[in-house]
């Protein structure tokens, strides 16, 4: 038992040794590593002040140096800017200068006006002073002229034995008779001046387009004969109480004529489209054989058609045939509507071909614009293609159509001046105006009603035998020109001049006639005597 607690007692002390020595080992360690730590804290302490200091010393450094660096820049500028205010100063001042010198010339200029200014204004007033006296002297003289003239009068009176009036009277006559004369005389002079200086170049520009064009002359008609193979042809024709002919008719809107001429019918309508297609239709018809209502509907509207491509096809080789580009396509339509339009049986579409031709022609001999100039001839009777459809004069819708498919003002303005309506303002719209002229009066290229024709040479052959001292007036070359007998006894040479003048303005003012009249007066003095 004692041992056991011996071993007990030996065990628990060398536990407790074991464990002292454990704490002691220990505290020892931990007292080590303590100082270990603070060693190393007070080192990192010491770098990291170092390293700030370091760190506060280069930034002075950096401070210091971009300092120096902005203030040279500001130095570099600040020259930079002075010089700039210099020469800008300098410029000002000079300037200035200039200016200065200017105001100090135009200051003397004024004054030096300003003196003549008055230099003139005492000239002036001496001047009206002496013209004061000159007046007061004149006005005395003339009181002194008229007692003179008055008791002058008295004896020219006693000594001629007329009259005041009278010899007024004798004075104004001799004075009618010496202005005639030098009135004549100088429109001779002058009309002679015009035609030196614009004869030669006006007739060498307009003959030259005359026989550079060539044009055939149509004649056209308002009916249209249709040949038939026999004349039982005309009773299918009408068809049974007529429906196959009205119905042609209401169709087409042409008459159809059947009377007794012989294998034949005659359209007749003042519209030649309608016309044209009446008249395919009833040879399609003839042709065929089938002619009742159904059928002719069915050939009315073909003939519509092949109608409508004959017009587009015309309107194409219109702009071909005058290199007249860009149209629209519905004006091309409307010249091509020209092929079947008649002006006193002139074809519309080849006078306005003509017209092109003669105004581009015209225009490249004057220098101007040539393809304006064809343009504005091709156009200038466009509204023709439509007068059978709306009211207005052909010029008017001329006017409004082209302006609705934007074309230029010059040709507008070609179109709205080619009859006169308005004042030509260019050279395209004269050109047109001309070239429409004489393109109406070339022989042949319009006929007219032959009671027309007499009625409008009778009216010039009475125009012209209204004057006095006429004999007799013959209207020739189809009135184109008139041939005046004149009284020798009546009228002398110079009067002739002025009643030529007279007459011709006259016959303009009252008559409408295409081209021009040549008025030739003719005056002839005969000696007779015989020999026995």
């Amino acid at each position: 038992m004692d041992l056991l607690i011996a071993v007990v007692l030996i065990v628990a002390a060398f536990v407790v040794g074991a464990a002292g020595a454990g704490i002691i080992s220990y505290r020892f360690g931990y007292n080590k590593r303590k100082k270990d730590a603070e060693a190393q804290i007070e080192s990192a302490e010491k770098e990291s002040q170092r390293i700030i200091s370091e760190a506060h010393e280069k930034a002075e450094t950096e401070k210091k140096t971009k300092l120096v660096e902005a203030k040279d820049e500001i130095y570099r500028l600040r020259g930079q800017a002075e010089k700039e205010i210099q020469k800008l100063k300098s410029e000002t001042d000079k300037e200035l200068k200039e200016r200065r010198a200017e105001v100090s010339r135009s200051e003397r200029r004024l004054q030096q006006k300003e003196e003549n200014l008055d230099k003139k204004n005492d000239k002036i007033e001496k001047l009206e002073e002496s013209l004061t006296a000159k007046n007061k002297k004149a006005e005395e003289k003339l009181a002194e002229a008229e007692t003179i003239k008055k008791s002058q009068m008295d004896i020219l009176e006693r000594i001629s034995g007329f009259t005041t009036e009278q010899a007024k009277e004798h004075l104004l006559t001799m004075l009618d008779s010496e202005l005639d004369r030098e009135k004549a005389m100088r429109i001779m002079a002058f009309e002679q001046k015009i035609k030196d200086e614009c004869d030669d170049k006006a007739r060498s520009h307009i003959s030259l387009a005359i026989a550079r064009l060539a044009a055939e002359t149509v004649s056209e008609m308002t009916v249209s004969v249709v040949p038939l193979p026999n004349d039982e042809m005309k009773g299918r024709i009408i068809g049974r109480e007529g429906r196959n002919i009205r119905t042609l008719e209401q169709l087409t809107g042409v008459d159809l004529i059947i009377d007794d001429t012989p294998e034949a019918i005659t359209l007749s309508s003042h519209d030649k489209v309608r016309r044209e297609i009446a008249r395919i239709a009833l040879e399609r018809l003839i042709q065929d054989g089938r002619i009742h209502p159904t059928r002719i509907e069915e050939m009315v509207e073909r003939a519509k058609h092949e109608v409508e491509q004959k017009i587009k096809q015309e309107g194409e080789r219109a702009i071909l045939e005058t290199n007249v580009n860009g149209l629209n396509p519905e004006l091309v339509k409307l010249i091509g509507r020209l092929y079947y339009r008649t002006s006193y049986s002139q074809n519309v579409l080849t006078h306005s071909i003509e017209v092109a031709h003669l105004a581009g022609m015209m225009a490249d001999e004057l220098g101007v614009d040539a393809t304006l100039a064809r343009r504005a001839g091709l156009l200038h009777d466009i509204g023709k293609a439509l007068s059978m459809e709306i009211e207005g004069s052909h010029v008017h819708i001329g006017v409004d159509v082209c302006k609705k498919y934007k074309e230029s003002p010059d040709v507008i303005h070609a179109i709205e001046a080619h009859h006169g309506d308005v004042e030509p303002r260019t050279v395209i719209a004269c050109l047109v105006q001309a070239a429409d002229a004489i393109s109406a009066a070339r022989p042949a290229a319009r006929s007219e009603n032959y009671e027309n024709y007499i009625k409008r040479l009778q009216k010039l052959e009475e125009i012209c035998s209204s004057y006095d001292g006429v004999d007799k007036s013959f209207a020739i070359q189809a009135g184109r020109e008139i041939r005046i007998m004149i009284k020798p006894d009546a009228v002398d040479d110079a009067k002739m001049v002025v009643l030529a003048r007279e007459i011709a303005q006259k016959i303009e003012k009252e008559m409408e006639y295409p081209g021009q009249i040549k008025i030739n007066l003719i005056r002839e003095s005969r000696v007779v005597d015989f020999a026995k």
